[in-house]
Parts: C-alpha cells; sequence; structure tokens
C-alpha cells in the first residue's frame, strides 16, 4: 500500500534530516512537503499548483510543524478537522515542548503529538515508530464523502435545530432529564 506524508515544515534542514531518516527506517512512499501553514492548506484543498491529485494526492499522514510562516500549525490543523472531506491523521512533529501548545494540539484535534529529538540516532528511532504504527500497524479513518449531514459535525455547531445537543462532541437521540446524570 502506497501512503503519501504530507510534511509541514519551513525548515529545508529538518525536511532533509526526516526524510533521510524514513529512507532508513524502510519508507520508500512520496513525502510531500509544504513549507509552510498556507501551502498545508491549499495542498490538502487541491487548490492552485496543487489540484492535480495525481501528483499531489491526499496524505494519509499529515506531519505538522507548529511554528509556520503564514498560517500557524495549530490554525492548519483547526482548518484540517473543519473539512468534512479530510479525514486524515494528523501527527504534530514540532520541536515545542510547551504544555500549551501540546494541550491545544490534542483539543484541536492532533492524533499525536512528537517532539523533534535534536540527535540524528533519535530521530531515526522516531521515523522508524512513525513508520511502523501510522504507517503500518494503525487503521487509518476511512475516506469521508465530501458532502455529509450536519449531523456529522458535531463539534462544528452546525447540527439541525430539530437535532439534540451533542455531549462530549456525541450527538444522541434522548438526553437524561435528571440533571443529577450528568455527574
Amino acid at each position: 500500500m502506497t501512503t503519501t506524508i504530507l510534511q509541514v515544515e519551513d525548515d529545508p534542514n529538518d525536511v532533509y534530516l526526516f526524510q533521510h531518516a524514513m529512507k532508513k527506517a524502510g519508507f520508500t512512499s512520496p513525502i510531500q512537503v509544504a513549507s509552510d501553514g498556507k501551502q498545508a492548506i491549499e495542498y490538502l484543498d487541491g487548490k492552485g499548483k496543487f489540484a492535480d491529485r495525481k501528483s499531489f494526492p491526499l496524505p494519509g499522514l499529515v506531519l505538522l510543524d507548529l511554528k509556520l510562516p503564514y498560517v500557524m500549525g495549530l490554525d492548519v490543523l483547526k482548518w484540517i478537522r473543519q473539512q468534512p472531506g479530510v479525514a486524515t491523521v494528523v501527527v504534530v512533529l514540532t520541536a515545542s515542548a510547551q504544555e500549551s501548545d501540546i494541550a491545544s494540539a490534542y483539543r484541536l484535534g492532533a492524533n499525536g503529538y512528537l517532539i523533534k529529538p535534536a540527535e540524528a540516532d533519535k530521530l531515526q528511532d522516531m521515523a522508524r515508530a512513525i513508520k511502523d504504527f501510522w504507517l503500518t500497524q494503525n487503521t487509518p479513518p476511512p475516506e469521508v464523502p465530501a458532502e455529509r449531514p450536519a449531523a456529522f459535525h458535531p463539534h462544528r455547531g452546525d447540527l439541525p435545530a430539530s437535532h439534540p445537543a451533542p455531549i462530549n462532541g456525541q450527538p444522541f437521540e434522548t438526553y437524561p432529564t435528571d440533571k443529577h446524570s450528568f455527574i
């Protein structure tokens, strides 16, 4: 199976080192690169120079840096999770170990958060782990049709008025009426 990775990274040295580590880990599928947040959104949206999906296929995995030009990584992540036709695995791969960045990334829907190691051998270990888990063992989300009913987007708050509000992001047919049922 061929799984394209979209590496969203503005530092060319980090791009080179990661791609080299992935080759050493035995990953042979394409790694596309977006050098800023705006370009990542255009790639995922299939706009402009990325309109040809044969040359720029939707990735099975997005590796997303946080500190990016034009559109920051957390804003890219937020955009991805708001798109009805983009159900891809997003793993933050960044130098930031700030708890606020980690919490924000998970709150916005990151599937994982990895801190870039400074040592080449640790980067190779991380690349091997990414290949083994996210690209080999993990079952990715199914392809999602571009148009879905609003009920599939409880996290965006666009449920029809006749539909009950979601609890913990999950729509329910009925809710408990006892006020202590939520405790």
